[in-house]
């Protein structure tokens, strides 16, 4: 036998039925809030991402905090028995992503949240021009 360490293979389960899109946004909304994260947002992206239904964006007060709500969505998400698919960032939890399948969870500093804008990213066209606006005000 060879002493070189075997590849060790990840196995990720999803429960048979897994819990509906709106049940696990729901969780990961509940989780935010046990742990009171500021400005959370939720992003319907169907139609725009193939990667997720849902993106929910929320901030922490420090990289502590951040690393915390994380970690509360990864534990609010096993109650559902999901186990994340991929969860980045938490060694200097500026920015934070949980990834859960048809739901995507980025907690983020309030400066990185800025600098990246990912609600302004995820919603151009969602709202009618401004001149339109105008329009139908006048």
């Amino acid at each position: 036998m060879s002493n070189q360490p075997q590849p060790q293979t990840i196995k990720v389960e999803i429960p048979t039925p897994p819990p509906s899109v709106e049940q696990l946004l729901a969780c990961v909304l509940e989780a935010a809030g046990e742990l009171k994260a500021k400005d959370v947002v939720q992003i319907d992206v169907r139609g725009k991402s193939s990667v997720a239904d849902y993106f929910v964006i929320a901030s922490g007060t420090s990289s502590r905090h951040v690393k915390s709500i994380a970690e509360e969505v990864v534990r609010f998400a096993k109650k559902l028995d999901m186990m994340p698919l991929g969860m980045e960032g938490e060694g200097e939890a500026e920015w934070v992503l949980v990834d859960l399948g048809d739901v995507v969870v980025h907690v983020m500093l309030p400066r990185m949240r800025e600098l990246y804008a990912l609600e302004r990213l995820w919603t151009v066209g969602d709202q009618p021009p401004a001149d339109d606006q105008d329009d139908e005000e006048a």
